[in-house]
């Protein structure tokens, strides 16, 4: 917000005001004004609003960080467990196409 040098004087209401012209000018407050809408619209009230909100605004989802920490805790336990499953397997093919020598 650029200063007009006397900002300090300016009584609340005048900077209320000035930042009401920001918002405006900037398209805040439609967009703003567009999400709740929206949210308003929707048929079932979502789970978590501010997700909503943050997604209607970014364009992307809100992130769960503990969901997501579940989910990266059990992907790499899956991971291991593949990882584990694939040397026995190639033990196992080394085993079938490279018989020991009989004595």
């Amino acid at each position: 917000m650029a200063s007009s040098g006397n900002s300090q004087w300016k009584t609340p209401d005048a900077k209320r005001d000035e930042f009401r012209r920001y918002l405006e000018k900037a398209g805040v407050l439609d967009g703003l004004t567009k999400v709740l809408v929206n949210l308003y619209e929707e048929p079932e009230r979502p789970t978590q609003p501010l997700g909503f909100l943050a997604e209607q605004l970014t364009g992307s989802s809100f992130v769960d960080v503990p969901t997501l920490q579940q989910e990266n805790f059990e992907l790499k336990n899956k991971v291991q467990k593949l990882e584990d499953q694939n040397r026995e397997l190639q033990a196992k093919i080394e085993e079938l196409t490279n018989p020991p020598p009989e004595a």
